[in-house]
C-alpha cells in the first residue's frame, strides 16, 4: 500500500539513554500544560508553541510533534529555530508540541532481544504505550484546544529519532510527515534497517 510521507534521515549516531544536554537557546513563549495518561500511566508535561500568526488570525495550522520536548530539552532550539524559518517564508508556520521527558528510554524504545541493549535502556517495549498516548490522548487534547489542520508530522532525534522512524515503518498513518535526526538505529542489532530493506524489496 503506497501512501505520501516526508522521511528525513540525516545520519546514524550511536549514543546513550540518558538525558541530553540543555540547548542555550533563549526560551520562547509558549503555552503549557499537563496531562493524564492511562496510555503510560503517569502525568505528561506538555509544551506547545504556536507561531506568530496564529494570535492575530482564525487560520488553523499543521502541528509537529516532538519528544524530548521539555524545556530543559530540545524545545527552545526547535521552536526558535521554527519561528526564524516561518519568518524568513521559507517553510509555512506550525504549531509545535514538545512532550517532556521522564523516563526516556523506556519511551522511546520498542522491543528488543539483543540483552546488550538492556545496559543502555530498558528491554521494556515502551514505545507502543508512548505511540498511544500521542495518538490516543494527546491529538484530541491538542485537536480540541488549537486551530489544527489534518496535517501533522513528527521530529527526533537520537533515540526520539529511533522512535520516529519505528513508528514510520509499523504505523505510518500515525502522521502525514516524518523527520528523524541521528536516529539510534543500533537497537535491537539494527532490526528496524533490516524491516526497512524488506519493506523497499516488497
Amino acid at each position: 500500500m503506497k501512501k505520501t510521507f516526508s522521511l528525513v534521515l540525516l545520519s546514524i549516531l550511536l549514543i546513550s539513554c540518558k538525558n541530553k544536554p540543555q540547548n542555550n537557546d533563549p526560551i520562547p513563549e509558549h503555552d503549557n500544560f499537563t496531562i493524564a495518561s492511562s496510555q503510560v500511566d503517569e502525568t505528561r508535561v506538555i509544551n506547545v508553541w504556536l507561531p506568530p500568526t496564529y494570535k492575530n488570525g482564525s487560520d488553523s495550522f499543521p502541528v509537529l510533534y516532538m519528544p524530548d520536548g521539555g524545556i530543559k530539552e530540545d524545545f527552545p532550539h526547535i521552536a526558535n529555530t521554527l519561528a526564524k524559518l516561518i519568518e524568513e517564508k521559507n517553510i509555512p508556520p506550525y504549531i509545535l508540541v514538545g512532550i517532556e521527558n521522564t523516563e526516556r528510554g523506556r519511551d522511546l524504545t520498542g522491543f528488543s532481544e539483543v540483552e546488550a541493549d538492556a545496559q543502555y535502556c530498558p528491554l521494556t517495549d515502551g514505545a507502543k504505550n508512548f505511540r498511544g498516548f500521542i495518538t490516543d490522548e494527546l491529538m484530541p487534547k491538542i485537536n480540541n484546544t488549537y486551530r489544527t489542520t489534518n496535517k501533522k508530522g513528527i521530529i527526533g532525534e537520537s533515540l526520539a529519532g529511533l522512535f520516529v522512524m519505528e513508528t514510520f515503518l509499523i504505523a505510518p498513518e500515525a502522521f502525514n510527515f516524518y523527520i528523524a535526526m541521528d536516529p539510534s538505529l543500533w537497537w535491537n542489532n539494527f532490526n528496524l534497517v533490516k524491516e526497512a530493506n524488506n519493506h523497499l524489496a516488497v
